[in-house]
């Protein structure tokens, strides 16, 4: 195994995040260096520019710009008010009653938004300041928002599970998009269970019951908008369009349905645009200077390099899946999702498709344990949204996030070691 461009990417990358360097300009920069190892400068500056270009050239792509914006719509147009009434009917009376309906609800907007930021945002600013005129600690409140706002990442319309289609080489986006929701249910339950039991001993109230009359009218209002997964979801798993396709389809469902609810206006409509430009140019900056990396790795060998020295350690099928994930958990903490899946995934799926592991099966490995990293200083973007919009420190969220952490890392188990939780919903519609 040749030591030297693994050891400069590396050494490289680290240096760059220390000195805080962007995340995007560390990957680029550090993937010409490792080029540099091999290559003369010129073809070296070439090559890195080239692959960053054409890494954005695909039609799959174009879901995620388009995703982003309807998930904007969606923050700006009114929905998380009617998921929210929702979620109370159905979990209000119980203990920890206000958690339970930020789970809920952030499970519903995570996925109707496809981003777990927005979701974040919009339960922080929302349900925050209600959980604290109710006697909750702000840590916990924080922590249970966070927590449960990456849910909506595996839970699909998801772009994480796009980007890794593409990395994978054509793992089926409507595959996929399937295989999230067995695993978001469960790790949002997992979350419930922790929420429950920290309140009873922290001995947080209970809201009022509600009757059906109330279910069943909350339910009436929020139908509007958790019809867009009806829609996309749909649609996909027939075959009536692609996933990009479905994505321009979702934007304009939900600009209609903000007009309709009154929340969107022509005047909102530029800030709305600008939002999603916003996110949308550092998405594609993280993939253009992932698939930079990605090449890089591949030039120099790496992947299969790793994949001959994991394999010989061992074969065996739990303990390999027990090292990447924990090599994943490691790398989540200093890396966001996206990039992460852009340059991990070539690395890990050859490995375990040699063990028979299905590649849908191992996304949804990998996407919810990268979704832990988002949680987790010093690069957990929700964990910082959460605690922006809460306006309290990083320090007073740490130690009720442990318990959330261990409920996540449980789901992580449960997904990894019986590939039928996830493979079941795909198999069922034949895909």
């Amino acid at each position: 195994m040749e030591y030297i461009p693994l050891l400069v990417l590396i050494i490289s990358f680290i240096g760059l995040l220390a000195i805080g360097t962007p995340v995007a300009w560390s990957i680029a920069i550090s993937s010409m260096l490792t080029l540099l190892v091999s290559l003369p400068m010129l073809p070296a500056f070439a090559t890195i520019s080239q692959r960053m270009a054409t890494g954005l050239d695909s039609f799959a792509l174009l879901a995620i710009p388009f995703f982003i914006l309807s998930g904007e719509l969606m923050n700006h147009g009114g929905i998380a008010h009617r998921l929210i009434a929702f979620a109370k009917t159905l979990v209000g009376a119980l203990p920890g009653g206000l958690a339970l309906i930020n789970i809920i609800s952030a499970m519903f907007m995570g996925a109707i938004a496809g981003s777990a930021m927005a979701s974040a945002s919009a339960m922080g600013s929302i349900l925050g300041p209600e959980m604290e005129k109710e006697g909750y600690d702000k840590g916990f409140s924080v922590s249970v928002n966070i927590t449960s706002a990456t849910t909506g990442l595996v839970i699909p319309p998801s772009n994480v599970l796009i980007v890794y289609s593409l990395a994978s080489g054509g793992a089926s986006i409507a595959a996929l998009f399937l295989a999230g929701y067995i695993p978001g249910l469960i790790t949002g339950l997992l979350l419930m269970v922790v929420a429950m039991f920290w309140a009873k001993k922290k001995g947080y109230g209970k809201g009022q019951r509600s009757s059906l009359k109330q279910v069943f009218k909350t339910f009436v209002d929020a139908v509007p908008s958790l019809f867009l997964l009806v829609l996309v979801i749909g649609g996909i798993v027939a075959g009536v369009f692609t996933a990009t396709e479905a994505s321009a389809i979702a934007v304009l469902y939900s600009l209609v349905l903000g007009f309709i609810y009154k929340q969107i206006t022509f005047k909102k409509l530029p800030n709305i645009f600008l939002n999603a430009s916003a996110t949308t140019a550092v998405v594609m900056l993280l993939i253009a200077a992932s698939m930079s990396m990605s090449w890089a790795l591949s030039f120099e060998h790496i992947p299969q390099d790793i994949s001959s020295g994991l394999l010989s350690i061992t074969d065996n099928k739990i303990a390999l899946l027990l090292i990447i994930n924990i090599i994943l958990l490691m790398v989540g903490i200093f890396m966001d999702i996206t990039p992460a899946v852009l340059i991990f995934t070539p690395i890990f799926l050859p490995i375990v498709t040699k063990l028979g592991i299905d590649p849908v099966h191992f996304g949804i490995i990998m996407i919810l344990n990268l979704c832990i990293g988002l949680c987790t200083p010093p690069v957990g973007s929700v964990l910082f949204v959460g605690v922006g919009v809460a306006k309290t420190s990083i320090e007073k969220v740490i130690k009720p996030l442990l318990p959330l952490f261990a409920a996540m890392i449980l789901a992580l188990f449960l997904i990894t070691y019986i590939p039928e939780l996830t493979l079941w919903l795909p198999g069922l519609f034949g895909l």
